[in-house]
């Protein structure tokens, strides 16, 4: 929980991971594609302010004390959401998956929500194994990973047919959440496997699912708010946008979180660190802090307010996930016949549905 001028802060990082990008874990023969991806992440990890900077061997893998730190005992972090990640062509263990996630639920457990993935290219025995996964961690979201590479094959739809009937049991099986990154890309990826476009056919098939799209498809932003504006189901994750733009490109994250107020709406905006590509502390007390810029070319967009950032931060994650909010942590009820003030409309989810 995070504490500031009074008014306290439920926070849900509902974008971590907990990786093994050590040399031990590399596949022999492809240990040029295992460094370049965590070379890739670490130059990602030097947008944040110099003083949170980490050397590269820390940065391969951190232990179990460094995550309890970093998140919870200085992080302010209530709930944290692991997004599973297996890059199995180049890590040989699997660069983040379930099962390692898992390994922390024995001491966190109350804390910690461990997502699974699938990748319909598995066919019948990837299925197997989804359901196998389902069965013993009682999964409530996937992370899916569309670019990522699987023998000869460099990435997958959501639109494909395949991937529809991993998405039909899906549902079937109770998930309710599926996060699908789809925003820069890393090497050796390829860029356009993470363009928007097939998330917006699957959301209108799929009414069941949210959709949260991690780093909001940058850099199609005006691709992704177009396109979740008209659908209800489709959320705006916010890693990368918060860890990658709010210090180093302060005037391209006010566009870009301008765009989303806007469009998307406050209340289809989910908070995430990315943990350990940044730490949540400075991400967290950095948003609280944060107001758009007094610039005439930020004024047509919505400012974000206490409520705003409470939603942000991890009200809008805690109804997707179930979790309980302490009462001191709520916003007060509206009523239905509050005054709207002019143009919240344009940022209130149903009347952007609508749009």
């Amino acid at each position: 929980m995070y504490e500031k001028d009074g008014e306290k802060y439920f926070i849900v990082d509902s974008h971590s991971h907990f990786w093994d990008a050590s040399r031990e874990n590399w596949v022999e023969g492809r240990e040029q594609y295992a460094k370049g991806w965590i070379d890739c992440f670490y130059g990602y990890h030097q947008l944040g302010p110099p003083e949170t900077h980490w050397d590269w061997e820390h940065y391969l893998k951190v232990s179990q004390d460094d995550f309890e730190r970093d998140v919870f005992i200085e992080g302010h972090v209530d709930y944290s959401i692991f997004q599973s990640t297996y890059l199995k062509e180049w890590y040989k263990n699997g660069f983040n998956t379930a099962d390692q996630n898992a390994a922390l639920l024995e001491k966190w457990g109350d804390r910690i929500i461990v997502n699974g993935r699938f990748d319909p290219r598995d066919g019948d025995e990837g299925m197997k194994q989804f359901e196998a996964d389902c069965a013993k961690y009682k999964h409530k979201g996937v992370k899916l990973y569309t670019a990522e590479w699987n023998g000869s094959s460099r990435g997958f739809k959501l639109t494909d047919p395949e991937c529809y009937r991993f998405l039909e049991r899906a549902q079937e099986l109770g998930i309710k959440n599926v996060h699908v990154h789809k925003g820069p890309t890393i090497w050796p990826l390829d860029k356009d496997a993470f363009d928007v476009a097939d998330v917006d056919h699957a959301a209108t098939d799929f009414q069941g699912l949210n959709f949260i799209v991690e780093h909001v498809g940058l850099p199609r932003i005006e691709d992704f708010c177009f396109m979740a504006v008209q659908e209800p189901n489709v959320y705006a994750g916010l890693s990368v946008v918060v860890g990658g733009l709010m210090h180093a490109r302060p005037k391209f994250f006010a566009k870009v979180m301008g765009e989303l107020l806007f469009w998307v709406g406050e209340d289809k905006m989910t908070f995430g660190s990315d943990y350990n590509i940044w730490t949540p502390k400075w991400q967290v007390e950095g948003l609280v802090d944060w107001q758009m810029p007094d610039d005439d070319q930020f004024a047509d967009y919505p400012r974000l307010t206490t409520a705003s950032k409470k939603k942000i931060l991890g009200l809008n994650a805690a109804k997707l996930y179930d979790l309980e909010v302490p009462a001191d942590c709520r916003l007060p009820d509206t009523t239905a016949d509050e005054a709207m003030a002019p143009g919240e409309e344009l940022v209130d989810n149903k009347a952007g549905a609508q749009a």
